[in-house]
């Protein structure tokens, strides 16, 4: 079922948003930082953070999209049909790397031997086998997918600067938690 669209999202939509862009950023950082660093116990620690932080976010993005499906963002038909078509294009981009990242990360790290034990006590199943050939063959996958979703987000950021600082369309607004004046 859906609902009439709103002028703003709706606040829980906004909370998913937010929560999302919050760990999606943490956990890229700890990633890029993480792969920097020699055999240790920091690093350890720090992949077991990057693994619950990752399955989190696909939980996560399962209610997104499903909390998306079910309620109809505001229209935004004050805008050029190219810019509609390019924010529908972005946003079933970003919606399929919420999902591929994790799920890529979570694959490597069967499949190189390493179980998912989210927050330290609830084992995940092993999402392939261990497999080392296939782990070598996962890892670039995690990878790069995880610098396309980086790029992507910054080019949804730099929109939507750019349509709160230059078009002054009231777009940002829309999505943030309290009114932009």
């Amino acid at each position: 079922m859906t609902f009439a669209p709103r002028p703003r999202y709706s606040s829980t939509a906004i909370a998913l948003h937010w929560l999302l862009a919050a760990l999606l950023t943490a956990n890229f950082g700890i990633g890029v930082f993480m792969s920097e660093l020699g055999a240790s116990p920091l690093k350890l620690r720090l992949f077991n953070a990057h693994k619950w932080t990752g399955i989190t976010i696909l939980a996560l993005s399962v209610v997104r999209l499903a909390w998306r499906l079910t309620y109809r963002p505001p229209p935004n038909s004050a805008l050029p049909g190219w810019q509609r078509s390019a924010a529908h294009a972005t946003h079933r981009l970003l919606y399929g790397l919420f999902f591929a990242v994790p799920l890529a990360g979570w694959a490597y790290s069967s499949a190189a031997g390493f179980p998912v034990v989210l927050f330290g006590v609830l084992p995940l199943p092993d999402f392939v086998p261990a497999n080392k050939a296939l782990a070598v063959a996962i890892k670039p996958w995690h990878v790069n997918l995880a610098w396309a979703l980086a790029a992507l987000v910054l080019m949804h950021v730099a929109a939507a600067i750019k349509h709160h600082w230059v078009d002054r369309d009231g777009l940002l607004a829309r999505m943030w938690p309290a009114r932009i004046r």
